[in-house]
This record gives C-alpha cells, sequence and structure tokens, in this order.
C-alpha cells in the first residue's frame, strides 16, 4: 500500500497532526526521539503497538542477570534465539527518511530507546542508543567490548544444533524457548579474564548513564521541535525528555498507533504507519 493510500485513511485530526509535522521539519532543527513502533515495518515486534502485544512475563532484571548463573543461562539461551532475528532485520521505510531528513537538515539529531541499531544501519551513525545496542557485549569484570558476532560464534560452537524454531521475539532480542533448551544450553565466558558478559545495553532496574541521560537533554534543549517515533512513552526513560521539552515551550508532535503518555503534552497527535507519515511528510517538506 503506498503512503497516500494509507493516508486516504486519515482523520481530520490526523491531517491537521501531518500539517504540523510538516510545519515543524520545515523549520530544521527537530530531534527526533524513536521507540519500537519505528522498527516493527521491519520485522521486530513491538510491545504494545497494534502490531505486537505485551510480555507475557517480566523481563530481565540487572538484579536477577547478575545475581546467578542460572538466570544468565536462561537470558543467553532466549537472546541467541531473538539475536537471530535482530540481526537479519533491515532498516525500514521510516528509519531511512530520518536519515534522509537529518543529511537534509531537517532533522538534527536521533534519540532511540531501541537496541537493535537500525537507525545505525541506515546510516545514522550518531544516534544516541538511549538503552545501549544488542550488537555489543560487555565483561562486568574487565569492563571489555566486543561485537555480538563474536559471541554468537562461540555461543554456536558451545551449543551445536541448538535450534529454537518458531520461537516467538521480542524488540529487546528476547524470546520464548522451552526449558529443557534453557536448562541444557552453556554460556560463554569473557574471551580475555573470563568474567560475566552482558549485552551492552540497560535492562530493568539499571539505570542509563548519567552523561547520556544529560546528552540527550542538551540535544532536546538545543532543538527547535521534539518529534516522537513510535513510543508509547509508558517509560519513564522517554517520557521524561517530552516533559522536558513541554516545560521549555518547544513544540512535541507524536506519530503512535495508539495512545502515549505523552498525548496531552503534544501540539500535534498522528495515529497513523509511521512508513506513510515519514514518507509523506519527507515529500512535503522536499
Amino acid at each position: 500500500m503506498s503512503a497516500h493510500a494509507t493516508l486516504d485513511d486519515a482523520t481530520e485530526a490526523d491531517l491537521e497532526g501531518l500539517e504540523t509535522l510538516v510545519r515543524l521539519l520545515a523549520g530544521r532543527g527537530v530531534v527526533v526521539l524513536s521507540g519500537a513502533g519505528l522498527s516493527t515495518e521491519s520485522g521486530i515486534p513491538d510491545y504494545r503497538g497494534a502490531t505486537g502485544s505485551r510480555r507475557r512475563r517480566a523481563p530481565m532484571t540487572y538484579q536477577e542477570f547478575t545475581g546467578g548463573e542460572e538466570a544468565r543461562r536462561r537470558y543467553w539461551a532466549r537472546s541467541h534465539t531473538g539475536w537471530r532475528t535482530i540481526a537479519g532485520a533491515e532498516p525500514n521505510a521510516g528509519h531511512r527518511v530520518v536519515e534522509r531528513l537529518r543529511r537534509s537538515g531537517h532533522v538534527a539529531a536521533v534519540i532511540t530507546q531501541n537496541v537493535d541499531g537500525l537507525h545505525r544501519a541506515a546510516g545514522t551513525r550518531a544516534a544516541v542508543e538511549l538503552h545501549g545496542g544488542l550488537h555489543r557485549v560487555v565483561c562486568l569484570e574487565c569492563g571489555r567490548t566486543s561485537a555480538r558476532e563474536e559471541l554468537d560464534g562461540r555461543l554456536e560452537e558451545l551449543n551445536p544444533g541448538f535450534r529454537a524454531a518458531g520461537a516467538e521475539v521480542r524488540p529487546d532480542g528476547d524470546a520464548e524457548l522451552p526449558q529443557e533448551l534453557v536448562d541444557a544450553f552453556r554460556v560463554a565466558p569473557c574471551g580475555a579474564c573470563g568474567g560475566v558478559l552482558k549485552p551492552d545495553v540497560v535492562f530493568f532496574g539499571e539505570s542509563v548513564p548519567k552523561p547520556r541521560v544529560e546528552r540527550c537533554f542538551g540535544l532536546v534543549d538545543a532543538g527547535q521541535a521534539l518529534v516522537v517515533l513510535g513510543s508509547s512513552l509508558t517509560v519513564m526513560s522517554g517520557l521524561r525528555f517530552v516533559r522536558h521539552a513541554a516545560r521549555a515551550g518547544t513544540p512535541v508532535a507524536i506519530v503512535n498507533q495508539g495512545r502515549t503518555r505523552g498525548d496531552d503534552l503534544a501540539a500535534a497527535r498522528i495515529d497513523l504507519p509511521l512508513g506513510a507519515v515519514l514518507t509523506e511528510a519527507a515529500h512535503r517538506v522536499g
């Protein structure tokens, strides 16, 4: 379906929101805050959006991960399965349009809550990954970082024939697995010191590094507008930037299928597919 065909179903409020979004982008200097909804068109499911579902179980916490080998085995078995979906995903029209708008100067900065690396793959190398990235692994003992591909190869060697066909994968790479597969999974230690390896992402119960948060606030302060793409703003990690912008009088536009916690702060609200909206908006701003 083309962008125009999709927008034919837009409500009057959606069309008004689109006009506002175009004006904000035309004014240049926009800061983008993206969430999981931006990646659904790349085949990565959303937690809460129209194409996804809520978690059936609570996510792994930092305290649980660091507290025992059994929890780490469960995490890495499930993540090893889900990583194939994340690694195989490609940027969609939304990621590509954001990068095109960045190159043209209409978008000044990108902050993403996603850990899938798709903004980087689309060319937005300077995107701030608020919650880190699944493509990196860090040792909790020596601090060494390494590529996830390297760890994936080691896990393949330790777990030959490991298969979990049809597993449900989530935006953070987590996947549902039968307990027997988890119990048999072997975890790889740090190749440098033998310490505990952790994905370079922010777990629940873990704080986003303060310098990263301050950098994001600085980007929002310097921006002429804040545009939220594909986030329900359910967690404070992203919502705080919307509240910060609104308090400062910086206009906020939200493009998301479904309600968000920031709707009452938005000057524009568009409840339509992201790829179609961004493609149309980019066309109108030239």
